[in-house]
């Protein structure tokens, strides 16, 4: 089975500074995988381990600068990825949902292909969860979201779902696009034979043939603006939960 997992790359959101009118500096912020795309690569890594008949491959799409991040690119290959293909332009820089679909389609190809695409959950930056679906439609194959656990079978796999009150099994026909749940698997921590070999997989990094227009014009990201704090000290038990109580 080809396994392929699209991950995105963000800006570590503990280095991003918010000014006091709302505005963010992301000077100092270092490109790191996006959290929840963890998950969906270490499922992958362990459904190909458990089988030498399945590849785990890596798609993403980034700016210039990112691209350029030899220890980024060594991270998501040191976690049991087998290759890398990156499209990395600065006309990739602010692409919505609708056209990161597209260009990730694009690398499913170069990849070969793929019998499943395990997805995330949503991004660590915007959480839209939208990047999957649209994956799936651009690929013409079925979407499952909410998956906490993946069995390959014969020409599919059998997937279970956290619904809200329930779990729910699901057998889907591959080729398919999934999207995991942290509950999946925890990301493992590479060691350091993990992060040497992994400078000696093949990896692709190119620039964007014709980057697909997007559908949503970002106007601004701000912070969001910041409450004044009562301050106010209790010295009276009863009379802090009475005020707790009337908050809520």
């Amino acid at each position: 089975m080809k396994i392929v997992v699209p991950c995105k790359v963000v800006v570590d959101d503990k280095d991003i500074v918010a000014a006091a009118d709302g505005s963010l500096d992301f000077g100092k912020a270092k490109p790191v995988i996006s959290t929840y795309d963890l998950n969906a690569i270490e499922v992958a890594a362990q459904l190909s381990e458990a089988d030498e008949g399945t590849s785990a491959k890596a798609v993403t799409v980034c700016n210039a600068a990112m691209g350029g991040n030899t220890k980024l690119r060594k991270d998501i290959l040191a976690r049991g990825i087998d290759e890398l293909y990156m499209t990395a332009d600065d006309a990739c820089a602010d692409l919505d949902a609708f056209a990161t679909a597209a260009e990730l389609a694009k690398l499913v190809e170069k990849a070969g292909g793929a019998d499943l695409v395990i997805c995330g959950d949503g991004s660590a930056d915007l959480y839209a969860k939208q990047t999957g679906v649209q994956l799936a439609a651009k690929l013409d194959v079925p979407y499952l979201p909410e998956v906490i656990s993946i069995e390959p079978a014969d020409g599919k796999v059998v997937c279970k779902r956290q619904l809200a009150d329930a779990v729910e099994t699901v057998e889907v026909p591959l080729p398919a696009v999934v999207a995991v749940t942290p509950d999946v698997a925890q990301p493992r921590i590479a060691g350091m034979k993990q992060i040497l070999a992994a400078g000696k997989k093949p990896q692709s990094v190119e620039a964007a043939e014709a980057p697909v227009a997007a559908a949503v014009e970002t106007v601004a990201v701000k912070a969001p603006e910041q409450v004044d704090r009562a301050c106010k000290v209790f010295e009276d038990a009863d009379e802090f939960i009475a005020a707790v109580k009337a908050a809520l």
